[in-house]
């Protein structure tokens, strides 16, 4: 299939994807119209950034939801890969002894949640690369080279809905999988996680960078998510030390 025509055909996808949520395209749509035209079980998509807090915009199910938080938490992983290198990460079985060597702590963390093969799209146009879609299967999976052009073809859609700025309506789950969550506005979110930074290089006397790698240490040390402890932080629930172990002020008598 020629590209455009390639192109053409996953825009109608997604576009119909969008009509059945009753909404305008966002990457939300990417990630579900992707997991219903390639040989995968879910997808998502994760905004980064070399100067900022990097976060989740979406995800299909449970899985894919854990795997983006996993490897922001984590710093490590396909996602963290692709967007490092600038080039797609194509796991076919996270089995292999290479991958257990290159992402130790991810390639078993993954493997339990239940994915067994990752794909990871680096979102890029020119020198901007706002995030990365990923797209995992429960069993190793190959993709050929028709699968592979239509998944980069989603990652550049991916790519132009973001650059675009029409996120807003797309940072939430599309199957009730996070329904104690609710969807999420994307602004909010960032806001909430960048916001939790500022207050740790307060609190730490460190640069920005550092604060947000004791954020995202605490965070996996704790087994929670990112966007937890970023508002207990925000709410003055939980603070950071220079000499001490972060504690809860709600714990305080």
């Amino acid at each position: 299939m020629r590209a455009d025509s390639r192109s053409a055909l996953i825009q109608v996808l997604v576009a119909e994807q969008a009509a059945l949520r009753g909404a305008r395209v966002g990457v939300v749509d990417v990630c579900t119209a992707a997991v219903a035209a390639l040989p995968v079980g879910g997808a998502g998509v994760s905004a980064m950034s070399r100067t900022a807090a990097s976060h989740p915009l979406c995800s299909t199910d449970d899985i894919s939801e854990q795997l983006e938080e996993l490897q922001l938490t984590l710093g490590e992983g396909p996602c963290v890969d692709a967007f490092t290198h600038g080039s797609a990460v194509l796991t076919p079985d996270l089995l292999t002894g290479a991958l257990q060597d290159r992402w130790p702590v991810f390639a078993d963390a993954a493997l339990e949640a239940g994915a067994r093969a990752v794909f990871a799209l680096p979102l890029q146009m020119g020198a901007i690369s706002p995030g990365v879609l990923d797209l995992y299967a429960d069993i190793p999976t190959v993709l050929d080279t028709e699968q592979l052009a239509d998944a980069l073809a989603f990652a550049d859609l991916a790519t132009l809905l973001l650059l675009d700025g029409r996120i807003d309506e797309t940072g939430g789950p599309v199957d009730g999988a996070l329904a104690d969550r609710g969807f999420e506005d994307l602004g909010g979110y960032r806001a909430e996680i960048d916001q939790a930074t500022g207050i740790l290089t307060v609190q730490l006397g460190v640069g920005i960078d550092e604060a947000f790698v004791r954020l995202r240490a605490y965070a996996y040390t704790q087994g929670r998510r990112l966007a937890d402890v970023a508002a207990d932080i925000v709410a003055h629930r939980l603070r950071f030390s220079p000499d001490t172990e972060p504690r809860r002020t709600d714990e305080e008598t």
